[in-house]
C-alpha cells in the first residue's frame, strides 16, 4: 500500500483496495448520489488526496451511464464491496489523470499476475 504521507488509509481506502484485488463491485454514494461502480486503479491525486478511478455501471448519474468516474474517497460513503459481474470500461482516449501516486491498478498488479 502507498504511503499516504506517514498517515494510515482510511477504512473507505481500504475497501475499494481490496475491492479491486478481489474483483468485487462496490456500492456507495458520492456528490449525494448513490453509485455502482467497479474500481480500477487507486493511490493518491496530485494533491495527496486518496482517490480512485472506477467504471460507473449504474445507480445514479448526472451524465449518461455507463462512465469513467474519478471519485476522491473523502467525499464517498456508505461503501460496501459485493459480489458480482465485473464491469469493464472502455479504452481510454488520453491518459488518466485522476489518480498521480498509482498504489494499485487492476491491469497492472491483478490480472498480470493471472
Amino acid at each position: 500500500m502507498i504511503d499516504l504521507e506517514g498517515a494510515m488509509a482510511s477504512r473507505t481506502y481500504t475497501l475499494f483496495r481490496n475491492a479491486i484485488l478481489a474483483e468485487q463491485q462496490v456500492t456507495c454514494v458520492c456528490e449525494g448520489r448513490r453509485r455502482e461502480l467497479c474500481p480500477n486503479i487507486i493511490g493518491t491525486d496530485k494533491s495527496g488526496e486518496e482517490a480512485v478511478l472506477a467504471w460507473q455501471f449504474a445507480g445514479e448519474s448526472s451524465g449518461s451511464l455507463p462512465q469513467w468516474r474519478c471519485l476522491k474517497l473523502a467525499n464517498v460513503s456508505g461503501a460496501r464491496a459485493r459480489d458480482g459481474r465485473w464491469h469493464e470500461g472502455g479504452s481510454h482516449r488520453s491518459t488518466q489523470t485522476c489518480v498521480t501516486n498509482i498504489d494499485l491498478d487492476i491491469n497492472v498488479d491483478v490480472r498480470k499476475l493471472r
